[in-house]
């Protein structure tokens, strides 16, 4: 248990030192790899019949699209592209939260591809955001 212990402390201060040194482009790209990590935990649990711990992961995963990506949006200088990428956070939001209440996988698989989709438009995008 103490080795666990010890590899989850070493694991928090690399994500720790990631963040301090990361771009806020690397920083979206942490978050959108973050939720597909907690969502790939969430589907494992699930199909485990671990409620507890899927419920922990969906939850992690719902922060971080709603208090991380979509907390993230700057509605002033994003115009249209910013409301339209708050409405789909709002519906992966939804579709976590029904993957949850009715152990829907098929929403978890949902919600996966769309952060993919848009996780991967964002990755694109880092040569002209990092060069500038």
């Amino acid at each position: 248990m103490n080795m666990m212990r010890g590899a989850q402390a070493y694991a928090r201060v690399g994500v720790e030192s990631g963040v301090m040194s990361a771009s806020p482009h690397q920083l979206i790209v942490m978050l959108f790899d973050g939720a597909q990590a907690s969502i790939r935990a969430a589907k494992m649990h699930m199909e485990d019949g671990n409620i507890s711990a899927k419920g922990q992961a969906i939850s992690k995963a719902l922060n971080i699209v709603n208090n991380g990506l979509a907390a993230a949006l700057d509605h002033e200088r994003g115009g249209e592209l910013s409301e339209r990428l708050g409405s789909l956070y709002d519906y992966i939001a939804r579709l976590l939260l029904r993957a949850n209440l009715l152990n829907d996988q098929a929403a978890l698989d949902e919600a996966a591809h769309l952060l993919e989709d848009i996780g991967s438009a964002w990755r694109e995008i880092a040569p002209q955001v990092d060069g500038s």
